[in-house]
């Protein structure tokens, strides 16, 4: 048996700077990863993804010369030489997290799947390791649902689907969620006929109503058709192409299509693992219960990232890392308790949220203002043909702190976190409506959002 101080099982967001940094601080420590070191966000998830919607972008634009006076001979995508980009992007980060590994004292990097067979004890590629901290980081993988005849045809998940060289000619997508948004919208840039099915009576069910409108809204604009209240019940193969069986406000019809993704969820990865042998259980939807600090209920061994069931982002997974080594090394009290979740879904325009939804604020029973502005009112909006979207701020009407923002708009994130900044440094919205922004900006216009509730 081979001892360590820590072992860390997989290599993501969390595995990778927390190996680095115990190894760092003198913890003999064991990296364990049984795909490739980056995790999803590398290898399948921020990098390439972002990546490829980044070209998506630039065929849309060019669609749009006309409007500008600009002619443009072609502006069909070539996607084997994106792919290439991609790969390229990809190999970069990949390479330059190895020779960060490699070059880290009392870190030992193994490839290779672990499972438990012990009270803190791991086995890999038949060697068995001890520490008496363990942090788990094995992420989450595409959920592929139980439908008829789907296992016997070639389908697609969020990783496989970045390998195509070819447009798809008609690619339907099973769930209307954050990843089939990005999706749906990047291959019907490039070309491809896109329709996507929804089981309940809306897409992003976690989002205010309005916001979720506007983004249906605009992705019917750019030409993808979405099917809600259906649901996918059989798949058959025929003649090269697929065909599908979709219920729909009861009654069923065929659909015929080229490819299908699979975006219906993300279960974490610990089937495998072998929990029990160490004394933990997985709850009924695989994911790792942890307390406030990112312990299990076994002492000394913790769940980071996704596979603790969320909130399933990079940046989460990032600042799990962070409690987890200030706690250990500096002994901090962090916790996870009330900290912000700012996210972004990368469609165009993007959508940046952080706080609560207007939904969630009603119905904690606080009494709040609710300001919006569509971004046909912003001019940098109009001076950059970019006015589809809008921008929604949740205010408490007592003290005009900032409860939550959702923005829907060309580069979102990054007003929303000016939001969040705001929100971390308790300014009122009456602060930032009289607040001076650079002007012409996307953010300038937070003085017009306020002026419509103050």
């Amino acid at each position: 048996m081979k001892k360590y101080d820590a072992i860390i099982i997989g290599a993501g967001q969390a595995g990778t700077p927390l190996a680095r940094k115990l190894a760092g601080a003198g913890w003999r420590t064991a990296l364990i990863e049984q795909r490739r070191i980056g995790g999803t966000c590398v290898n399948d998830g921020c990098t390439p993804t972002k990546t490829m919607i980044g070209a998506a972008r630039i065929c849309y634009m060019a669609g749009r010369a006309r409007e500008f006076g600009i002619t443009l001979s072609s502006t069909v995508p070539d996607l084997s030489k994106i792919k290439a980009r991609k790969d390229e992007v990809v190999q970069q980060s990949f390479d330059g997290l190895t020779r960060a590994v490699s070059k880290t004292d009392n870190l030992d990097y193994l490839e290779g799947k672990a499972v438990f067979t012990g009270m803190k004890t791991v086995e890999i590629n038949g060697e068995t390791l001890h520490a008496e901290h363990i942090f788990i980081n094995t992420g989450a993988s595409a959920a592929i649902p139980p439908i008829k005849g789907l296992s016997t045809v070639p389908y697609l998940t969020s990783t496989t689907i970045l390998d195509l060289t070819e447009v798809p000619e008609h690619l339907f997508i099973l769930g209307a969620g954050y990843i089939a948004m990005e999706m749906g919208q990047m291959y019907r840039r490039f070309g491809s006929q896109v329709t996507m099915l929804e089981k309940s009576n809306r897409i992003l069910g976690k989002e205010d109503e309005d916001i979720a409108a506007e983004i249906h809204k605009i992705l019917e604009e750019d030409g993808i058709t979405i099917l809600t209240g259906a649901e996918l019940k059989q798949v058959t193969s025929d003649d090269g192409h697929l065909r599908l069986e979709v219920s729909e406000n009861g009654a069923t019809r065929t659909i015929t299509c080229s490819h299908i993704l699979i975006a219906a969820g993300r279960p974490p990865n610990t089937a495998d693992l072998q929990l029990e042998q160490t004394g933990l259980h997985a709850e009924k939807n695989g994911t790792i219960a942890v307390n406030d600090r990112l312990e299990t209920s076994v002492p000394g061994i913790y769940a980071l990232g996704d596979v603790k069931g969320g909130p399933a982002f990079t940046h989460i997974s990032y600042n799990d890392y962070v409690i987890v080594w200030q706690n250990l090394l500096e002994n901090k009290e962090l916790s996870i308790r009330n900290r912000h979740v700012p996210y972004c879904m990368f469609t165009d325009p993007e959508l940046g949220r952080i706080g609560l939804t207007e939904q969630e604020a009603r119905e904690q029973g606080k009494n709040i203002l609710v300001a919006k502005l569509p971004l046909t009112k912003v001019a940098r909006g109009i001076e950059s043909g970019e006015t589809r979207g809008l921008m929604k701020a949740i205010v408490d009407a007592d003290t005009g702190l900032i409860l939550g923002a959702a923005i829907v708009s060309v580069s979102g994130g990054e007003i929303m976190s000016v939001l969040q900044m705001a929100m971390m440094g308790n300014l009122t919205c009456r602060q930032l409506r009289d607040g001076v922004f650079a002007h012409p900006t996307f953010s300038e216009s937070l003085n017009n959002l306020f002026m419509s509730i103050t």
